[in-house]
């Protein structure tokens, strides 16, 4: 029992030390890929992906994606606990089935982990959203968020979502197109920037309106 505890001790302590200097790493250096573009590349997809600066992502997107995604990021730790409240009440009550992840917790899955929904790879994301949350600050964790992200077949990141749905670069888009673009996150596969159906259209009407009150409100400060 003491060896296996010895070990156990080991690897864990290996497991906490690999994973810090991944996390530092990373805030420094652009991510290179993701573990969903390996397993979309081994569905049939390519991969587009072209790493900028969030200086080089128009200012409409950052704030668009946060609207659509998390409008509390500059205000919570990593999670928003009201909405994970929320949303564990409407799933409880029979409704449409919703999480409560926030831009830093997909971030987390999206840099070091692997697409799922077992107890075992939450509680991995929640450690990892909480050491990004310490070691990196707000601006770095939208900008590989915004670099990370799916945002059609094959498609990853701002620069690349932009060339594929305009054929613009992320920043010269202009504030319609950069709110679509946050307008189809949640389902890429599924809904088309351009031209965008009727959903994709309300739903970006509804993320303009969330992005003036945030302005408003002070929500967006930590851009």
């Amino acid at each position: 029992m003491r060896k296996a505890l010895r070990w156990g001790g080991i690897g864990l302590a290996g497991f906490l030390a690999v994973s810090t200097a991944w996390v530092l790493a990373y805030r420094l250096l652009p991510v290179p890929g993701t573990p969903l573009m390996l397993i979309r590349l081994a569905q049939g997809y390519g991969v587009s992906h072209d790493w900028v600066p969030l200086a080089r992502i128009v200012p409409d997107l950052p704030l668009a994606a946060m609207a659509g995604e998390d409008t509390r990021f500059c205000a919570h730790d990593g999670v928003d606990w009201d909405a994970v409240e929320a949303a564990m009440e409407e799933n409880g009550e029979g409704g449409r089935l919703r999480g409560g992840s926030t831009i830093s917790q997909q971030t987390a899955k999206n840099a070091f982990l692997w697409p799922g929904r077992t107890w075992l790879r939450k509680g991995v994301e929640l450690y990892f959203t909480g050491l990004m949350e310490l070691l990196w600050p707000k601006r770095r964790i939208l900008e590989v968020y915004l670099n990370s992200i799916e945002w059609g077949p094959g498609v990853y990141g701002a620069e690349a979502a932009a060339r594929h749905w305009f054929g613009k670069p992320a920043a010269a888009l202009t504030r319609r197109e950069a709110v679509l673009l946050a307008a189809i996150i949640p389902s890429p596969l599924r809904w088309k920037a351009d031209p965008p159906g009727r959903y994709v259209s309300l739903r970006a009407g509804i993320l303009e309106r969330r992005m003036g009150i945030m302005r408003r409100d002070g929500l967006a400060d930590c851009l």
